[in-house]
C-alpha cells in the first residue's frame, strides 16, 4: 500500500532516478527471496542488452564469410594468393577488433564517469554503425584493417554497459541474474550473426532468387544481377548489422535512463521529452500525466518516510570522484589480473577448438601418450552446427544452473570452481584426435570436452564481471574499473589466439598437436586456478547474493 502514495510515473519506474527506484524496490518487500521474476528493472537490463549486440554483430557476422572476403580482394591483379598469405590477412583482421577495443576501453570510461553513461552508450553505438557500414563497402585490405579497428574502438562500451548494469540492479542479491542479461544476449546474438554472415555474404550467388540475374531487385536487369551487390559482395551483411544496430540506437535513445548519479538529471528530463514528443507524433498516443493516488493509510507519514529515504539515498551520490591514483586498490589490481586470464586462455580455446575438429585424422597412432597429431576431420557446417547447439547449451546454463550455484556457493565460490574445471578440459582436448576412428566414441568424447569447457565458461564470465564490480572503491569510479577491465580483456583476446596459432602450428610440425593445449591453455588456466584462491575473501558477495537476511 505505500506505493500508491507515489504518483504513477514513479511506481511504474518512468521519470525516476535508479536511486529513486532502489529506494522503491526496498519500501515495497525489499527482503524477498531473489528470483527472475522479481528481478527489478528488466527493461532497463534488456535495454543495456540491445546494446551488448554491437559486438558479436560486429565481431562474429564476419566470420563466415571473411576467408572468402579476403580471397577475392587480394585476387586482384598484383596480389598474391598464397593460401598462407590469405590465414596472414584474416588472422590481422580477427585481431584488429579487440587492439581498437584495448585503445579506448579506458577512455570510455572515464568519459562515462565524466559525463554519464547513456551518451557514451549512444556515441559507441553511432561509431559501431558507421564502421559495420564501412567495412561492408571497403575493398582494400588497408580500409577493412582501419574500420575493423574502428568498430572495435566503438564496442569499448563494454565496460561501460557493464557499469551501467551495477547501478540499474544496487541489490546485490540481485545482481547475479542482472548480470546474466548481457551474456545471455550476447550468445544469442552471435549465434545469430553467425547465421546471418553465412547466408547474406555474396547475395548475387548465395541468394539468386532476389539479388541473381533474375532477382526481385535486379531492377537495372544486368546479367549477372544485382549491381551493387556484385561490386560489394559482402556489404550485405554489414548492412544487415548496420540496421540492427541503429534500431538499437534509436530504441536506447528514447528509453535507456541514465544510471549515473550526477548525470541524472539532463538526461531523464531530455529522455522523456523525446519519449513524449514520440508517443504525441509518431504514434499518436496522449502524454502521460503525472497522476497522484491517494493512500488509505497515514499520508503524512508515507510522505515523510520516503522524503527520509530519498535525502539519504541521494546524498550519498554526492560524493566527489576519486582522483585517478587513488582508484588502483591492491584488491582491484588482483581482481584485474584474474579477469584478465580469463579471456586468455577462453578466447585461444573459441580459436583452437573448431580447428582441432577440422583437421584431418590421422589413423593407425597406437596409443601414443603425447606425440599424435590429426583431428576429427569434420567439415565446416557441422563444426559450425555444433558449436552453435553448444552456445545454445550455455545459455540454458546460464539462465537455470548458474543462479542455483551462485546462490549455495558465493560468487567467489563459483569463480573458484569454474577455474578447477577449465585444466581438465585443456588436458584431455587433444585426446579426441586419437578417437577419430571409433565412431561414436569420438562423438561422446567430444562433446564431454566442450559442454566441460562451456559449463566452465558460463560460470566464470558474469562471476569475474561481479566480482571485479564489488571491489571498486567506489560507484562514482564503476566506469573507470570496467574499462580498465574491458582494456585487459581485449588485450587477453588478442594476445592469446596469435600465440595459440604459433604453438598449434609448432606442435603439427614436431607431430604433437596437444602442444599448444597443454603448454598453453593448460598453462594459462592452471595460473588463474591458483590466482583465485589468492583473492581477498573481502571481495565476495556471498551474504548479500545468496539468501536474504
Amino acid at each position: 500500500m505505500l506505493l500508491k502514495t507515489i504518483s504513477r510515473p514513479i511506481a511504474d519506474g518512468i521519470g525516476t532516478t535508479f536511486h529513486e527506484k532502489k529506494i522503491l524496490d526496498e519500501l515495497d518487500g525489499g527482503n524477498e527471496q531473489a528470483t527472475w521474476r522479481n528481478l527489478p528493472q528488466k527493461k532497463q537490463l534488456l535495454l543495456v542488452a540491445l546494446c551488448r549486440l554491437s559486438t558479436p554483430l560486429s565481431n562474429a557476422c564476419l566470420l563466415p564469410y571473411l576467408y572468402f572476403l579476403v580471397k577475392s580482394i587480394i585476387s586482384d591483379p598484383g596480389h598474391a594468393t598464397a593460401p598462407q598469405q590469405i590465414s596472414r590477412l584474416t588472422g590481422l583482421l580477427v585481431a584488429a577488433f579487440p587492439v581498437g577495443q584495448m585503445i579506448t576501453s579506458m577512455l570510455w570510461g572515464r568519459l562515462s564517469d565524466a559525463y554519464g553513461r547513456k551518451p557514451t552508450i549512444l556515441f559507441g553505438l553511432i561509431i559501431s554503425v558507421v564502421a559495420n557500414v564501412g567495412f561492408g563497402f571497403s575493398r582494400t585490405i588497408r580500409m577493412l584493417v582501419f574500420w575493423r579497428v574502428v568498430a572495435g574502438m566503438a564496442n569499448g562500451i563494454v565496460g561501460v554497459l557493464r557499469t551501467m548494469t551495477a547501478e540499474i540492479v544496487q541489490d546485490r542479491k540481485h545482481q547475479p541474474r542482472a548480470f546474466l542479461a548481457p551474456p545471455l544476449v550476447f550468445n544469442s546474438g552471435r549465434v545469430l550473426a553467425l547465421a546471418v554472415g553465412g547466408c547474406l555474404a555474396d547475395p548475387a550467388r548465395n541468394i539468386p532468387g532476389l539479388f541473381g540475374s533474375a532477382g526481385l531487385f535486379n531492377f537495372s536487369k544486368h546479367p549477372d544481377g544485382v549491381e551493387w551487390a556484385l561490386d560489394y559482395p559482402y556489404a550485405l551483411p554489414a548492412l544487415f548489422n548496420g540496421m540492427v544496430l541503429s534500431s538499437c540506437l534509436v530504441v536506447a535513445a528514447l528509453w535507456l535512463r541514465e544510471s549515473h548519479p550526477t548525470n541524472v538529471g539532463f538526461w531523464r528530463t531530455s529522455g522523456n521529452t523525446l519519449i513524449e514528443l514520440f508517443r504525441s507524433h509518431i504514434i499518436h498516443r496522449p502524454a502521460r500525466k503525472y497522476e497522484l493516488v491517494e493512500s488509505e493509510d497515514s499520508e503524512a507519514a508515507t510522505t515523510n518516510v520516503v522524503s527520509k529515504t530519498f535525502s539519504a539515498g541521494l546524498s550519498t551520490t554526492e560524493k566527489p570522484r576519486l582522483p585517478f591514483c587513488d582508484i588502483w586498490t591492491r584488491g582491484l589490481c588482483m581482481q584485474l589480473f584474474a579477469f584478465a586470464l580469463l579471456p586468455l586462455h577462453n578466447a585461444t580455446f573459441l580459436h583452437i577448438f573448431p580447428v582441432l575438429l577440422s583437421m584431418p585424422v590421422v589413423l593407425g597412432q597406437g596409443s601414443r601418450l603425447f606425440a599424435f597429431r590429426g583431428g576429427l576431420g569434420l567439415s565446416s557446417p557441422t563444426v559450425g552446427l555444433i558449436l552453435a547447439a553448444f552456445g545454445i547449451a550455455g545459455i540454458i546454463l546460464q539462465l537455470l544452473v548458474y543462479p542455483r550455484i551462485q546462490r549455495r556457493i558465493g560468487t567467489l565460490g563459483v569463480f573458484r570452481l569454474a577455474n578447477t574445471i577449465f585444466p581438465f578440459a585443456y588436458i584431455l582436448a587433444p585426446y579426441i584426435a586419437l578417437l577419430a576412428g571409433h565412431g561414436f566414441v569420438k562423438w561422446i568424447a567430444m562433446a564431454a570436452v566442450l559442454f566441460t569447457q562451456v559449463m566452465a565458461r558460463t560460470m566464470a564470465i558474469p562471476s569475474s564481471v561481479l566480482l571485479l564490480t564489488n571491489v571498486a572503491p567506489g560507484r562514482n569510479v564503476l566506469g573507470t574499473v570496467h574499462g580498465a577491465g574491458n582494456t585487459l580483456a581485449a588485450f587477453a583476446s588478442a594476445c592469446g589466439p596469435a600465440i595459440g596459432g604459433a604453438l598449434l602450428a609448432k606442435g603439427i610440425e614436431l607431430g604433437a598437436v596437444g602442444l599448444v593445449w597443454w603448454s598453453w591453455l593448460a598453462s594459462v588456466s592452471t595460473v588463474a586456478l591458483v590466482w583465485s584462491w589468492r583473492l581477498p575473501e573481502s571481495t565476495r558477495a556471498d551474504e548479500e547474493c545468496s539468501e536474504p537476511e
